[in-house]
This record gives structure tokens, C-alpha cells and sequence, in this order.
């Protein structure tokens, strides 16, 4: 079994016996494991954070000449001191600079993108307001835990010419950090470890490399508030919707449905992870 833990990669014997005791009754002898993924630990030595103004720079060309149009961000005139200006300090960047974004052209202030920035993970990407391109490597909140990868001969509905890719996700209750709403509060990890299915064929097999990805970029869960149960400071989904079910898609959480790996693909390119991520590994 590969264990990629911390960004190192080391070799771990694969454990006998049933993985966990939720979800859907596997046999032992049919669930093969594949990869197993930790995610970042508590502790361990942080990425240095870059200069949120040389951010900023890396990603824009300021504009001579203002648009005559708004900054979705402040909604002041780009030709306007930036709305932000009385909130946010910089040494290199006017209260009346403008700038667009050198991918898809989109104008702001120069000071309120810094605003918005400062106030996320400040990982060094960022991300368009106006039409979500992402600029950089994206990453999450997503708490410390672990992702691990079985196969088992047994299909699932509308995919009866393969078998299935088990994914379990297992996060404990521990202490927020600085990127989460309240920091050195607890929160609670409820309903783990959480399993997931895939069809074990080429494009699922591809979306499991890809949901590897997100993982490592702590983009699969978050810290905030349940929506099922209004419940706060607890563990929950990322906008990357995962199948909990393997036989039954009245909730929309099972199989079949022959849009799911479509849509899927769909939400990890909106969060920065694409067929373009493989190649670079």
C-alpha cells in the first residue's frame, strides 16, 4: 500500500481484517486496498506565506487608465478611491490603483483584491469574484485526517461491466486552526469515517486520482455549519459532492446516475483541480 503522508512517500503493509464498521457489508476477502493519503498534521512545519501585495502583483497588470465601470468588490467606480481603502494598509499598492486579472482580463481596485485575499487562506492563489478563474494552487481548511482507497468486485447500479472503488475518509474532532472560523475553539467530526463509491473504470478511476489531489490540497471538507443539522464548528463537505451510497439514489447520494462523474469533474475544475494536476505530478 503507497502512503503519501506530509508530502513524503514511504511503502506501509496493508492491515487484515474489515476496514471499518459503516456503511455497506463488504467481505473481507473482496475489498483489495490501494492507496492510502494523510493529510496534513497538526504540528507540522507551515509554508511560508507569501507577500499578499507581490500576490497580488503576480497575478494582474495595473491599467494607466480606469474603465468606466464598477469593482464588483467594493461596487465604488473603478475610477473611485477603492471602498476598501480606510480598512486595508499597503505600502505598495494606492488607494485609486487598477488593475485586471492576466487571465481572463476582469478589472478591480488593486486594494480590494489585497482586501479579499487577506481575508482568505492567503495561500498564494487567488480567485476571480466575477467568474471563479483560479490563479495559483488553490488549497482548503480542510482538518488533519485520512483518505484511504480499496477495490471490490461488486458493481454498482448502472455500471454492471465494472467493480467498485471504496474511498474512507476519517477525520477526528481536534482544535480549530487560524484558518478556520474560530480559532482554538474544538470542533466535532460527526459520521466518520465516511465511506464513498466510484465505478472502478477509466473515468472513475480518474476522479479518484483527482479527488487524491483535492485531498492533499485540504479541499474535500471544511470547518463550518452543517446544513442537515444546523450544527456549528463541525466538519462538513466542500462542494465536491461524493456518493455515500452504493444502491439507492433517493436522496440523490447513490447510484444509479449517469450525470455524477460529469458533474464531479465539473466541481473539482472549480476548485482548481484538473487533468492538468496529473501531469504535473
Amino acid at each position: 500500500m503507497e502512503v503519501i503522508e506530509d508530502g513524503r512517500v514511504g511503502l506501509r503493509k496493508p492491515q487484515k481484517g474489515r476496514l471499518c464498521s459503516a456503511g455497506p457489508l463488504v467481505p473481507d476477502s473482496a475489498a483489495q486496498p490501494l492507496t492510502l493519503c494523510r493529510g496534513r498534521e497538526n504540528g507540522g512545519t507551515p509554508k511560508p506565506e507569501p507577500e499578499p501585495e507581490q500576490v497580488i502583483r503576480n497575478y494582474t497588470e495595473e491599467l494607466k487608465t480606469a474603465q468606466d465601470e464598477d469593482c464588483i468588490i467594493c461596487m465604488e467606480k473603478l475610477s473611485m478611491v477603492s471602498g476598501y481603502s480606510d480598512v486595508t494598509n499597503s505600502k505598495s499598492i494606492g488607494p485609486v490603483a487598477v488593475g485586471r486579472l492576466t487571465k481572463c482580463s476582469h478589472a478591480f481596485h488593486l486594494l480590494c483584491l489585497l482586501a479579499m485575499y487577506c481575508n482568505g487562506n492567503k495561500d498564494g492563489s487567488l480567485q476571480c469574484p466575477s467568474c471563479k478563474t483560479i490563479y495559483g494552487e488553490k488549497t482548503g481548511t480542510q482538518p488533519r485526517g485520512k483518505m484511504e482507497v480499496f477495490s471490490f468486485h461488486v458493481s454498482l447500479p448502472g455500471h454492471e461491466d465494472c467493480g467498485t472503488i471504496l474511498i474512507v475518509y476519517n477525520i477526528p474532532h481536534g482544535i480549530q486552526g487560524p484558518e478556520h472560523p474560530n480559532p482554538g475553539k474544538p470542533f466535532t467530526a460527526r459520521g466518520f469515517p465516511r465511506q464513498c463509491y466510484l465505478p472502478d473504470n477509466a473515468q472513475g478511476r480518474k476522479v479518484l486520482e483527482l479527488l487524491k489531489v483535492a485531498w492533499k490540497r485540504r479541499l474535500i471538507f471544511t470547518v463550518g455549519t452543517s446544513s442537515t443539522t444546523g450544527e456549528t464548528d463541525t466538519v462538513v463537505w466542500n462542494e465536491i459532492h461524493h456518493k455515500t451510497e452504493m444502491d439507492r439514489n433517493v436522496t440523490g447520494h447513490g447510484y444509479p446516475d449517469p450525470n455524477y462523474l460529469q458533474n464531479v469533474l465539473a466541481e473539482l475544475a472549480a476548485q482548481g483541480v484538473t487533468e492538468d494536476c496529473l501531469e504535473q505530478q
